[in-house]
């Protein structure tokens, strides 16, 4: 029984058995065929299928395909007649070019199963192509002293063609001199030889023209044709002679390259080869070689490079003519060389002090040297600055130079110099160097610092924060570096009380002012101080400028009620006469603000009122009067709410609370007490005293009044008293009714004195004077308002 391996086994074996008959059978077939050149396309090559033995139909099945050695498709397979076809004309020239046999391979492929059969396509020549010879004509030199049977060989002709289509013979024409004949090269080709049947006498004919023809052997043969020229040398019997044994010239530096410097001739009485003269120049230096070159057929001698006057002044030579015979003669060529201005003059700086201080005297600059390796006037040189420069130009010896400073510079004025030193020789086109130099100027601390302003006016809103940026000084130094370093600081001021150093700091590297704290409009208003400036040269120089600092005012504080005080437990009670007529006055409120501007104008208003229509607040000054007649119908007492406010932003305001008592029998107007001014500078218990005391003055003064009112009634009984008398009541009548002290801006206490009055049957209160001892020329006032502006404000006339 058989295995699987056994199998596996047998089935390669039967593969490869299979594969190498394929590969033997593809490397032992070949077929081939043989076309001419120059076969039309479409020509047919032969029966491919018949030659393989393949029918029509296994040549399709089998997949036949014809490959061709390289991209060039030259054959094609036609499927239906099994015919191998030309796809293209072919050229042997192009596709062999001179190899012969020209044989082309392909390949036929049969893809199922694969097999490789090899083909063969020769080539066959046809003679399409004639000789030609690569020139027109051939020279040829034969010396007349040559003997009959030298023989001369000629160049021969080229054919593309191969075999016999190739050159298979030479002809010349017709002559007395010579015949031709045609020999094999090992190689195979054939070449014409020229042999000489009779002497030639160059006297007698100089030259021979002949004819050469070489035929392919093609039918019908094609030729080609070429000239030859025999030139029939003489013997040489005869040396070159110069006409001159010595040539002299001058030529200028930088002439062109292959320019003419001279033309040497000589004579050589043979002729032909003998006769022919050839220049050269002998035995010559190497830097005659460099220079120039002579033309070995005319004798002329001419520029190889560009000459210089500066390196070379002359030049000597020899120069030899040689004839064909080996014969020579010599003669000597001398070259002059005559300047030309082609070197500009040359500058070269010594010495360059490129930094020079300000201020100084005349200051040695820069040290150079100019020179010019032309001659003649064309080395003579001037030299000269440019532009109106504070410097000077000094000779110092031969072509020698010193740049120096005219006086002190100004750095402040100009601190770079740009110095073009110019220097011009004489010659013809003159040249020109020219050498720039940079001179800086470099400082010295003469400036001292100056302020953009000789006075700093700073405004500064009251309240600010601390540290607040409230401006900024500066100051320029024209100056340069650590010369033009600036710092600033305040200086000490001559105000004791102004403490400078608690208010205001300056940042010392930039100028800016800081406050140190907050300003209080009311407490300081304005002050001055002195800011320096300070380089940091050596010695330092420094200057100072004036700041001043306006305080500016902020609504920061309410109006305050001078009259009537506001601190009691009670409001402010004021009489009003029920006859009192229209605009009757009632009081007066009283108020100040300690801000200024419009922060400090007051208006007055009346929020609320008992009776509405009866009182009016003028907004102006405060005054409280009646706005018409009491009626009955009128409650005898009122409550009055008034408003007092500034004119700031934001707007700040104070209340005002007056109680009205209407009263009857009163003849004239109730004139309201004046306050006392409050101290702002005495304390909270204090004014809650003070306060205490004036609400108990009133009251006293109401009972008083009733005590008053009483005892008149009784009087009048008794007996008549005089308009101005008057008459105590029994008890003890004190003679003052008010004494009010006030924690507002009046710090004296004021006092009315009182009493009742009769005649008229109208019984009133009068007001005889007020007891104010100093209160005009003690009480304190703002310092925009004069005393007696004040007085008219508490409403006194």
């Amino acid at each position: 029984m058989k295995t699987p391996l056994y199998k596996a086994l047998q089935e390669r074996q039967v593969t490869a058995i299979v594969f190498l008959f394929l590969l033997w059978e593809a490397g032992s077939e070949t077929v081939k065929y043989s076309i001419l050149e120059e076969t039309d396309r479409g020509s047919l090559v032969g029966n491919l299928a018949k030659d393989l033995g393949l029918g029509l139909r296994d040549l399709v099945i089998r997949g036949a395909q014809i490959l061709n050695k390289g991209n060039k498709q030259l054959l094609q397979l036609e499927q239906k007649s099994g015919n191998l076809v030309l796809k293209e004309k072919l050229d042997r020239e192009e596709l062999c070019e001179s190899t012969d046999p020209c044989i082309l391979y392909f390949q036929v492929l049969l893809k199922s199963p694969v097999q490789f059969i090899q083909g063969e396509i020769q080539l066959q020549d046809v003679n399409d192509h004639a000789p030609e010879f690569t020139e027109n004509e051939i020279l040829l030199k034969i010396l007349e002293s040559s003997h009959p049977g030298t023989k001369f060989p000629l160049k021969i002709a080229q054919d593309l063609d191969v075999g016999s289509n190739t050159v298979q013979n030479y002809t010349i024409s017709i002559n007395s001199h010579f015949h031709l004949l045609t020999r094999n090269h090992n190689d195979g080709r054939k070449y014409p030889e020229l042999v000489l049947d009779k002497a030639l006498d160059r006297e007698e004919q100089a030259e021979v023209r002949l004819t050469l023809t070489a035929l392919d052997g093609g039918t019908p043969p094609k030729t080609g044709t070429t000239q030859v020229l025999i030139m029939v040398l003489d013997i040489n019997d005869n040396a070159p002679e110069f006409a001159q044994g010595l040539y002299e010239v001058q030529v200028q530096e930088k002439s062109p390259v292959g320019s003419l410097v001279i033309t040497v001739s000589a004579r050589d009485l043979d002729a032909g080869v003998y006769g022919e003269l050839s220049y050269s120049l002998f035995q010559s230096s190497n830097q005659v070689l460099r220079a120039f070159e002579i033309n070995p057929d005319t004798g002329e001698i001419r520029v190889r490079k560009l000459l210089d006057f500066e390196e070379i002044q002359s030049y000597r030579m020899e120069v030899e003519a040689s004839d064909g015979g080996g014969l020579s003669g010599k003669c000597t060529v001398v070259i002059d060389m005559t300047d030309v201005n082609d070197n500009a003059p040359d500058l070269t700086m010594s010495l360059l002090i490129s930094d020079v201080p300000e201020n100084s005297p005349e200051t040695v600059v820069a040290v150079f040297g100019i020179s010019d390796p032309d001659s003649g006037e064309n080395g003579k040189m001037i030299c000269s600055i440019q532009g109106q420069l504070p410097f000077l130009l000094k000779p110092n010896g031969d072509n020698f130079y010193t740049l120096v400073t005219e006086g002190p510079l100004d750095r402040e004025s100009r601190s770079e110099y740009n110095i073009t030193i110019t220097v011009s020789d004489m010659g013809t086109p003159r040249l020109t160097t020219q050498h720039t130099i940079t001179v800086k100027v470099s400082d010295v601390n003469d400036n001292a610092p100056t302020f953009t302003q000789s006075s700093y006016t700073l405004f500064v809103q009251e309240n600010n924060s601390p540290a607040l940026h409230i401006g900024t000084i500066s100051a320029t130094d024209s100056d340069s570096g650590s010369n033009a370093h600036i710092t600033y600081s305040l200086l000490p001021t001559h105000d004791p009380q102004l403490e400078l150093t608690s208010l205001i700091s300056i940042k010392a590297d930039n100028g800016q002012l800081f406050a140190l704290r907050a300003l209080d409009y009311e407490i300081l208003q304005t002050f001055e101080f002195h800011v320096g400036a300070t380089d940091q040269g050596s010695p330092a120089l420094s200057s100072q400028a004036l700041v001043r600092v306006q305080v500016l005012d902020a609504n920061d504080n309410a109006p305050f009620v001078l009259y009537p005080l506001q601190n009691a437990s009670e409001p402010f009670t004021e009489l009003l006469p029920r006859a009192a007529e229209p605009g009757y006055l009632v009081t007066k409120v009283v108020a100040v603000d300690r801000d200024s501007g419009q922060n400090a104008w007051l208006s007055f208003q009346l929020l609320k009122a008992t009776e509405p229509g009866l009182f009016s607040v003028w907004a102006h000054n405060g005054e409280v009067r009646t706005s018409r007649l009491l009626s009955e119908r009128d409650a005898p007492k009122h409550r009055l709410l008034l408003l007092v406010k500034d004119n700031g932003d934001p707007q700040r305001s104070a209340s005002v609370t007056l109680q009205v008592l209407v009263v009857d029998g009163f003849s004239q107007p109730f004139l309201p007490l004046p306050e006392v001014a409050r101290d702002p500078t005495q304390e909270e218990d204090l004014l809650t005293l003070y306060l205490v005391i004036a609400l108990a003055s009133v009251s006293s003064l109401f009972l008083l009044s009733v005590l008053l009112f009483v005892g008149v009634r009784l009087c009048r009984r008794a007996r008549a008293a005089s308009l101005g008398g008057c008459s105590a009541p029994e008890g003890h009548f004190p003679g003052h009714l008010v004494d009010v002290s006030g924690t507002g801006t009046l710090s004296q206490s004021y006092q009315y004195e009182v009493c009742l009055t009769g005649g008229t049957g109208t019984n009133e209160f009068k007001f005889l004077k007020p007891v104010l001892p100093n209160f005009l020329n003690e009480a304190p006032y703002r310092n925009d308002e004069e005393p007696s502006n004040f007085r008219d404000h508490l409403g006194f006339n």
